[in-house]
């Protein structure tokens, strides 16, 4: 799929407030999305505050449950709606089950996916068609931290007509809390909690060089509990992505309750580990939004 432009409408470009916006008598837009803001009062579903809550995981339109530790779809139809234009590249380098990638072919989008584990990116691969595979979707079976992955994400933008890509999607593992496989590039898989701060860096780095300029990315992690107090996952990496050049631009705090597995009888066995152990039980997680300069 060739990037859509409306070559037929002589639209002029302008900059006001530090922002590229294209003009029309009834269409202003931003450089980086399709929203109209003449008609900003028809967006009443796109969320602008900082708490974020959905009642239930979405199940429809080629979404499933089948992989543990997949974000939910709501996600990525707010952030492309926000910060991407039809046709835009969309590059996610924790690919997994592929909530990227589907959501960009459900919302006119393209989709780069990067994912480690070759099991899971052929099975991923059948949730496509072949010719969404050839002009939509391209998936990578590499390391998101290396340069060979930098080199194969080049070769698909170049033949996707792209230099860069127009928005970034991250969603690491959080540290060692599921291991999703036995593979020691895997983050999941690192010996301490620093060692995951330095690999995640790693892969923020190739995908801060990755996007194009003025772009947009997400960063979506939780923390976790270890020898007994909270890591901080979530502003570490936060904080990693801005020290390699990202300008942070919202921290959102997401609600996960009912976007969970049934957790049964061990929702309580957990209330009983808080109240024994002086601490709060994970009920968030946050969504960093950054903007590369």
């Amino acid at each position: 799929m060739t990037r859509k432009v409306l070559s037929n409408l002589k639209l002029k470009p302008e900059k006001k407030n530090g922002l590229q916006v294209v003009r029309q008598p009834d269409i202003k837009t931003t450089k980086y999305s399709d929203i109209n803001l003449k008609k900003w009062r028809d967006y009443a579903h796109i969320l602008t505050g900082t708490l974020w809550q959905f009642p239930s995981r979405l199940k429809e339109h080629g979404h499933s449950n089948e992989y543990h530790g997949n974000y939910i779809p709501q996600i990525a139809q707010q952030m492309y709606e926000r910060y991407t234009k039809k046709g835009d590249v969309v590059l996610d380098l924790f690919f997994g089950s592929g909530t990227s990638g589907i959501e960009a072919v459900n919302m006119d989008r393209r989709c780069i996916g990067v994912e480690l584990k070759p099991e899971l990116a052929e099975s991923v691969s059948e949730k496509f068609t072949p010719k969404q595979l050839v002009t939509d979707v391209n998936i990578i079976c590499a390391d998101s931290a290396s340069e060979t992955a930098v080199d194969k994400i080049k070769a698909r933008l170049e033949i996707m007509g792209e230099e860069k890509a127009q928005f970034l999607m991250l969603h690491p593992p959080y540290d060692d809390i599921i291991k999703f496989s036995d593979k020691k590039e895997d983050l999941s898989n690192c010996a301490t909690t620093e060692e995951f701060y330095d690999l995640f860096e790693k892969v923020a780095q190739n995908g801060y060089d990755m996007l194009e300029k003025g772009r947009f990315a997400c960063l979506i992690i939780g923390d976790s509990y270890k020898n007994s107090e909270v890591q901080p996952l979530g502003f570490e990496c936060m904080d990693r992505m801005r020290k390699i050049g990202f300008k942070l631009k919202s921290t959102i705090v997401k609600d996960i309750q009912g976007n969970e597995r049934g957790k049964g009888r061990t929702a309580n066995l957990w209330r009983y580990r808080a109240l024994a152990g002086g601490f709060s039980i994970f009920t968030h997680e946050y969504l960093f939004v950054f903007q590369k300069p």
